[in-house]
């Protein structure tokens, strides 16, 4: 998926904010959809056929019944008993069977990848400042430090730690002043001037992710 709009970002801000479960993906017109999950109307079946719950009719790689998700005991299950002719895969490995989603997991059917959102199983963090206005007002160059800074994120083991000046200078052939320039700019934009400088880099890793304006697909 490329980089959303304002509008898709502020979109993506409203799901979050609403607390439940949510997908995220482009269909056949690279327009963004957010589809809601209900556990009522679980399970959810994937795929071609136009009655399915979620229908990827633009994707000729996707089978007519390819996957199904399904509540249990508050947390979202990917399905893939082998009816799928090219298969399902979730953060890059074929699924084999069944498997608990986890917040921000990406899941591939055919040509089509899908966000999930689960917000609820995250700790809450206030965001600080307006992010859609921020993605429209950063550069290029502090994008891509902002996208270096995240990228031990990835796999999210949960031990996580942003990357320090001297790795971005390193990945991005800058100078370790140059780094702390663009840092610095991106704390004013975001609203985390005042905070202590080690919290500053998690949060602002945090607001990144969590809003949707750096997406594991770029990490």
């Amino acid at each position: 998926m490329h980089d959303g709009t304002p509008r898709e970002l502020k979109q993506m801000l409203e799901a979050e904010r609403a607390g439940e479960p949510f997908l995220v993906l482009r269909d056949g017109d690279a327009t963004q959809l957010v589809v809601t999950l209900d556990a009522a109307q679980s399970p959810l079946v994937i795929g071609r056929d136009p009655s399915s719950d979620l229908c990827l009719g633009w994707d000729p790689l996707v089978s007519g019944l390819h996957a199904r998700l399904e509540s249990a005991k508050g947390s979202w299950l990917l399905h893939d008993d082998g009816l799928s002719r090219n298969g399902s895969f979730l953060n890059g490995e074929r699924l084999h069977g069944q498997r608990v989603l986890r917040d921000r997991d990406e899941l591939r059917f055919g040509r089509t990848t899908v966000l999930f959102r689960h917000p609820s199983l995250r700790l809450p963090t206030t965001l600080i400042g307006d992010m859609p206005e921020l993605a429209m007002s950063i550069s290029p160059a502090q994008r891509r430090v902002l996208v270096a800074l995240c990228r031990p994120y990835k796999h999210r083991s949960g031990f996580e730690r942003p990357s320090t000046n001297q790795e971005i200078a390193d990945e991005l052939f800058l100078s370790i002043e140059a780094v702390k320039s663009h840092l610095r700019v991106l704390y004013d934009k975001a609203g985390l001037e005042t905070l202590p400088q080690s919290e500053k880099r998690v949060r602002l890793v945090e607001h990144a992710l969590q809003a949707g304006l750096i997406s594991e697909y770029e990490l």
